[in-house]
């Protein structure tokens, strides 16, 4: 029978290539066709370094090699306590590409919360900044799996003496190596890295990402319709990588070969604006609580840009009055986005499409004020009280569910499945309630969980109320979000007193000390005779939120 004749029984398999989606070739591909494209660092040693894509392809095989050296096994976490910076990034391709598990950490967390992490991840090395040198030291004794701590600088820079036994020098370990090491061929299922994200109740959660998923999620990243990365970029991630990797950048400016400038610990007004424009950085990304304290300083000193054009804004909600300033004073065009840990974590950017174009200014910037569209790779959902599907007509508020493959399924160490059921398919439930158009535009209307987000940081209101309940003096607590003109929520404690007790709110707001990060503790106190509850006896923050909406906070 004639080859174009012949009949199959089953579906006709592809003649494709088969090559994993592995987090390894983005590097390798950077490297490849974007070889003296520079990678600028701040670093925390307080210079400016300057290296290359092919310079970051061959120092993250030598952290490959170093890994070996230590005796890391595939699958093994290798945890972080660093800023943004070349060493950082290395540690990033190094660590995944040769089948180990990147676990990024973020340092603001109080001291106990990350010892809990990084004994939950079962972390074997401990990488971090000179910055984090005396917090590791505090914590060495409590991190039980931690079998070699790595300070991330060169030998000059090394501590003359330190608590912590063998601590190693990063660059000593580095050029041991010759890099003469192959990145690995293997399942493009395989783990690649670990953010723990906070919850309203219990510990914080980690999700796992796959290599697939990262390599997809640049891929969707750099779509124009999201954050339109291009090889003629210069791309400064404000975003720590830290924060769920950077939102993807790191990854994002590899795939498309574009310059990465990484600030490292300097983020304040000025030192910001210096990079931006010294290294004329086109576009970047970051929690609105970073460019209220760029704008201030522009405007007391009467600066503009000269190259900056773009910046994606999530991690919280932009106020409109930050989006007109960045769009009319500065020429930025501000691009509002929304995602989450749990889904590596872009959702969803606010684009407007064709059609929009003739809308008059002010139905534009009313569509980009809310969270936008999603981007190929993640759908969205919003369902009743009763499970079911409603209408996208920008009215119907409900729960929002997503779906893609860079959304988790599980939490890390958790059996238990958070996903919901809808329509015969696996909907991850995002805790948030939101509104969608029938242009898909999705705006957040309420939180179903009652976490704060506090200049892009999640606060456990649950952790704050375990607090105040441990007082002797309080009968009953409960924390709800309170309005920032900076931070955009900051916790409000509304306490009963228990009868015949004299509590100030300055004994209140003391009894915070050393049981929790500063940042995270209370602004302000408040008493009441008594809280609002529902029929079961649940605390009703809902009318508690209503109560207190016009509360002002002190230096708010």
């Amino acid at each position: 029978m004639s080859p174009l004749t012949a009949r199959s029984s089953g579906p006709m398999p592809g003649r494709m290539m088969q090559m994993p989606l592995l987090i390894s070739s983005l590097l390798v591909h950077a490297a490849r066709h974007a070889a003296d494209t520079e990678i600028v660092s701040k670093r925390v040693e307080g210079d400016l370094h300057r290296s290359t894509w092919r310079d970051a392809e061959r120092r993250s095989r030598q952290v490959a090699q170093v890994l070996d050296a230590l005796g890391c096994e595939p699958g093994d976490r290798i945890g972080t306590l660093a800023w943004n910076g070349y060493r950082h990034l290395e540690i990033y391709y190094g660590c995944s590409g040769s089948q180990r598990v990147c676990h990024t950490i973020n340092p603001r967390l109080f001291p106990d919360q990350i010892a809990w992490i990084v004994n939950d991840a079962a972390d074997r090395v401990l990488c971090f900044d000179l910055t984090f040198l005396p917090l590791v030291e505090k914590l060495a004794p409590a991190l039980e799996s931690v079998r070699h701590f790595v300070l991330m600088t060169d030998r000059a820079h090394m501590p003359a003496s330190t608590s912590i036994e063998s601590l190693k020098c990063y660059e000593d370990l580095v050029e041991a190596q010759n890099g003469a090491y192959a990145w690995p061929s293997f399942d493009e299922n395989t783990a690649s890295s670990l953010c723990y994200t906070s919850g309203t109740t219990g510990h914080p959660k980690g999700a796992v990402y796959s290599h697939r998923s990262t390599v997809l999620h640049a891929y969707g990243a750099a779509l124009p319709d999201a954050m339109g990365c291009s090889s003629a970029d210069v791309i400064l991630p404000v975003v720590p990588m830290f924060h769920v990797n950077a939102w993807g950048l790191p990854y994002a400016a590899a795939l498309v070969g574009a310059k990465l400038v990484l600030p490292g610990p300097h983020l304040d007004g000025k030192s910001l604006h210096e990079l931006f424009e010294g290294e004329q950085v086109t576009f970047s990304a970051g929690v609105p609580t970073v460019w209220l304290g760029l704008i201030n300083h522009m405007k007391a000193n009467g600066l503009k840009f000269s190259s900056f054009k773009r910046t994606v804004i999530g991690g919280s909600a932009c106020p409109p009055a930050m989006m007109r300033t960045l769009e009319q004073d500065f020429g930025v065009e501000v691009i509002h986005a929304w995602g989450m840990t749990e889904m590596s974590p872009l959702g969803t950017l606010s684009k407007l499409k064709a059609k929009h174009q003739a809308l008059d200014p002010q139905a534009r910037h009313h569509l980009l004020e809310k969270q936008g569209r999603v981007i190929y790779g993640v759908d969205m959902a919003i369902v009743g009280d009763d499970g079911r599907a409603l209408p996208w007509d920008g009215k119907a508020s409900g729960d929002l569910l997503v779906r893609g493959p860079w959304v988790i399924s599980s939490y890390f160490g958790r059996d238990d499945s958070p996903l919901r059921r809808l329509d015969g398919q696996d909907w991850f439930p995002t805790g948030d309630v939101a509104t969608i158009d029938a242009d898909g535009f999705m705006q957040i209307t309420d939180r179903s969980k009652d976490v704060i987000k506090s200049g892009g940081e999640w606060i456990s209101s649950i952790e704050l109320e375990n607090i105040a309940m441990a007082h002797p003096g309080v009968y009953e607590a409960a924390v709800i979000a309170c309005k920032h003109p900076k931070w955009d929520e900051r916790p409000l404690l509304v306490v009963v007193r228990k009868p015949g007790v004299d509590l100030s709110r300055e004994e209140m707001l003391a009894f915070y000390e050393g049981r929790i990060a500063k940042w995270q503790a209370p602004d302000d106190v408040v008493f009441v005779d008594e809280l609002p509850h529902t029929a079961t006896g649940k605390l009703l923050k809902i009318r508690l939120r209503e109560m207190f909406k016009g509360h002002v906070l002190p230096g708010g």
